[in-house]
């Protein structure tokens, strides 16, 4: 398809580090798109207080997302599209996968827009294993970062943690910035916990601003069949009997919805 978007020369320099450094396989590439069509992204995203929005809002994650493609712009509407194309896909198995074969998920369970505002965090936590309607393991994540005028110290983050097991991550191994037009790219099919669990500090007038895709392929036998995030309590959580009920709840397709928005638990 007709996409010049990407920023190939940025991509290609950095894509081969994948892989090279712990917890588990990811790579950090920035510059991902040209810089003119990132602005233009960037300036696409509704503000936070539009009604384009699904709000979560409880004590393991605040954010917004929105994965309505009647609702992207045309540049927006493109770049999603051009993630899920065969050509993205086959680059992105040759380059990450050893050539296993990747299918797109066009419905972006969980993807799209994402804004957090400030105070907005996620917990630790694994996403989903097996796609709630596909029946396809969870195998990349891609997360580009559009906010032109961030600055570090308001936090926003994206926290990779080790992998301990399943039920825990254990400790915190890298901090990647969520740098303007920066890219990560990592396997979720390695207990690879991540997060963003320190509430943002930005002004009222700023919100951290990222698109996310996944990426999909054929599950292998005894996969874990879990079709909802997981997540895990922070230290001051351990022993709340309600947080362990809000992320029981949260991590099972049945009861999921009823704590997106529930601020009591």
């Amino acid at each position: 398809m007709n996409f010049d978007g990407i920023n190939w020369d940025s991509v290609e320099s950095q894509i081969d580090n994948f892989g090279n450094k712990p917890p588990f396989d990811y790579v950090v590439i920035d510059d991902f798109f040209k810089k003119e069509f990132a602005e233009t992204l960037s300036n696409e995203f509704p503000s936070y207080d539009s009604e384009t929005w699904h709000g979560y809002d409880n004590p393991i994650e605040v954010k917004k997302i929105c994965n309505n493609w009647n609702l992207f712009p045309k540049n927006t509407y493109s770049t999603f599209s051009y993630f899920n194309s065969e050509e993205w896909l086959k680059y992105l198995s040759l380059k990450l996968t050893d050539g296993k074969s990747l299918f797109a998920d066009s419905g972006l369970n969980g993807g799209g827009w994402h804004i957090h505002k400030r105070g907005g965090k996620l917990n630790t936590h694994l996403d989903y294993s097996l796609h709630p309607k596909l029946g396809l393991q969870r195998k990349l994540n891609i997360i580009i970062y559009m906010n032109p005028n961030w600055k570090e110290e308001w936090g926003g983050a994206l926290g990779l943690w080790g992998n301990e097991s399943i039920e825990k991550p254990g400790d915190l191994v890298v901090s990647v910035w969520n740098k303007f037009n920066r890219a990560v790219i990592f396997d979720t099919t390695q207990n690879s916990w991540h997060e963003l669990p320190e509430p943002l500090v930005c002004p009222a007038s700023e919100a951290r601003q990222s698109l996310a895709a996944y990426f999909l392929c054929e599950a292998p036998e005894g996969v874990d069949a879990r079709g909802k995030a997981l997540f895990a309590p922070t230290k001051e959580q351990e022993k709340d009997a309600e947080i362990l009920e809000l992320i029981k709840k949260r991590s099972s397709i049945e009861s999921a919805a009823s704590v997106y928005n529930n601020k009591s638990e």
